[in-house]
């Protein structure tokens, strides 16, 4: 399913000329090398341009059209008309001589292989350098003594000839098509893909571009044990895919990799979009939706396209018709060794993921501090709230952060994973942000059911005077008598809070007596209105308590306890803010 959605993408970007033909894809060149007709080495120009990367501009290679490259692990195996500099100049920085003349040798043999009795005076040309060049004395070779350094970081190099790159002759470019046509030489079997029989692929071409593999590349299908072949099938013939249809889904996912500003990234996991057809509008009002990129709208008209697609309204994004009924799908993808494991892949309507997303902002409303400028959670500062704000390492649990994400575009229930992140965090830190509050009101609102010690009368977005659930009664009582030290102590640098929250909230008849006896001493150091008024507080809330305390609290009932707390103390600080602006 996921090769075929794959397969698909890459002939729709195909047939609107964004991809290249099978045999060919885009690679990144530093510098071409200018060759004469005898082969000689006449200077090498560097191929990079100035990029904008956030807020600096910086020299990068140049991205170009170019035979596919080989797939390369440990042994030697040369692409055709560009590579390093092990291959095209026979040195590098590794301290392998002996390897790196290998790599020449192995290039040179493959450029007569596919050029001789070739009729072009640029096929003769390359030939001609392959024949005379002498790795030896490379480093000391004229046209690259100020940029040796520079060549030999690995570097990707091509041939230019007469003012022609090599890949755009004429009669060089069908002399590389008919070799890689030619190339399959695996057994016949059906394609799992397109259907059709014909030479399998027994290694498929390596994915780059994935946070956390191998920087030169990784297998999304791979072979490589006993125990995961059977028929005597190995390496990929165990799922046997036809040449085109491997280099189809790969090109079209190392397409969609490249182009980081439609990558998303949540713990481990790097997640991709992409739409039936392919725009590239869909996937960028998905980046804004999800993840908060950057966009030319504002919030308001973003949330307009929103309610429009749920309702099943096109809209227009970027000067693109977005269509909720269009196909829609969503891949995740984690690093593992040299392979790579598929986190998720969702496949649904554009609109249907559009209105999942929707009600998960919904179930996440919550009343805001006036500081918070977030009008809507975006998904990297939900997990946030899941990590330690002082641990080395900011990234949430990987597993959590891709269940989440799939629950979310879903619309199934939240893994308890991300509940007991937020209840870790929580007791940890004894603070509760109006993101971990909003997790804890998403999360038992998106259960199946009602949860019985969580009632839909707690989860809502602002402060339910009218609640008589004991557990959120506590926490509201819990803020009204931290409150109430707070007057008393202007200044205080800690409060009942930082010593009492996590007891309050597990095991309230072990703490509140103390507590509210701790809050009659405080209230006969305020004036007699404060004193008065927050006495009435005090006094309606344990009238909804009845006589006695709750030996212990469940983890549900804490949660309760945690967004009493929450909403208690931004209705207070509102009322402050509006006292003053009055």
């Amino acid at each position: 399913m996921i090769l075929q959605a794959l397969a698909e993408h890459y002939e729709d970007l195909a047939a609107q000329g964004r991809l290249a033909r099978p045999g060919w894809s885009n690679a990144n060149i530093s510098y071409a090398l200018y060759i004469n007709d005898d082969g000689e080495l006449e200077q090498a120009v560097s191929l990079k341009q100035e990029e904008e990367r956030g807020k600096k501009k910086v020299l990068a290679p140049r991205p170009m059209s170019l035979p596919a490259p080989v797939k390369r692990s440990s042994g030697v195996a040369s692409n055709f008309l560009w590579d390093n500099s092990s291959y095209l100049l026979g040195i590098d920085e590794k301290g392998k001589p002996q390897r790196s003349l290998e790599c020449f040798t192995a290039c040179k043999v493959l450029h007569h292989r596919i050029l001789n009795g070739v009729d072009s005076p640029a096929a003769r040309a390359v030939l001609a350098f392959f024949d005379r060049w002498d790795p030896a004395t490379a480093r000391e070779h004229s046209a690259l003594a100020d940029k040796l350094e520079d060549i030999l970081a690995g570097a990707n190099l091509v041939f230019r000839y007469d003012g022609v790159y090599l890949q755009d002759d004429a009669l060089i470019r069908p002399a590389w098509q008919a070799h890689y046509d030619s190339a399959g030489d695996g057994p016949e079997l059906v394609c799992l893909v397109t259907g059709k029989k014909g030479a399998a692929e027994a290694v498929h071409p390596s994915i780059k571009g994935v946070a956390g593999a191998q920087s030169s590349g990784a297998a999304l299908v791979s072979f490589n044990g006993d125990a995961f072949c059977s028929y005597g099938r190995e390496q990929s013939l165990n799922a046997p895919t036809s040449k085109y249809a491997a280099f189809a889904y790969t090109t079209a996912l190392n397409h969609l990799l490249a182009d980081r500003d439609y990558v998303g990234r949540i713990g481990d996991t790097t997640v991709l979009f992409w739409a039936a057809g392919g725009q590239q509008a869909y996937q960028s009002f998905s980046m804004a939706s999800l993840f908060g990129a950057p966009a030319a709208y504002s919030v308001s008209d973003l949330q307009k396209m929103t309610l429009d697609l749920c309702q099943g309204k096109p809209v227009l994004f970027e000067e693109a018709r977005l269509d909720p009924n269009t196909a829609f799908y969503v891949l995740g993808l984690s690093p593992n060794a040299a392979r790579l494991s598929v986190r998720f892949f969702l496949k649904n309507t554009f609109g249907a993921f559009v209105r999942n997303l929707q009600a998960h902002q919904e179930r996440l409303e919550i009343v805001r501090p006036s500081f918070d400028k977030f009008e809507t959670i975006p998904l990297w500062k939900l997990l946030d709230e899941t990590v330690n704000r002082n641990s080395r390492d900011k990234s949430p649990t990987p597993g959590m952060a891709g269940e989440t994400l799939r629950a979310i575009l879903s619309d199934t229930p939240y893994p308890a994973t991300l509940l007991n992140g937020v209840s870790l965090r929580i007791r940890a830190e004894r603070d509760i942000t109006k993101g971990r509050a909003a997790i804890l009101k998403a999360y038992y609102l998106n259960l199946k059911k009602t949860h019985p010690d969580v009632p839909k009368e707690v989860l809502t977005v602002s402060l339910n005077p009218d609640s008589t659930n004991i557990p959120y009664t506590l926490g509201r009582l819990f803020s009204v008598l931290e409150a109430i030290q707070s007057s008393a102590n202007p200044g205080i640098n800690a409060t009942i809070k930082d010593k009492y929250f996590n007891s309050a909230s597990s095991t309230p008849s072990r703490v509140f007596p103390t507590l509210i006896n701790l809050a009659q001493k405080h209230l006969r150091k305020l004036d007699k209105g404060w004193s008065i008024s927050y006495s009435k507080q005090l006094t309606e809330l344990t009238d909804k308590l009845g006589e006695a305390f709750p030996d212990r609290l469940s983890l549900p009932q804490q949660g309760a306890f945690q967004l009493g707390y929450y909403h208690q103390t931004q209705s207070r600080y509102t009322k402050k803010e509006e006292a003053e602006h009055v």
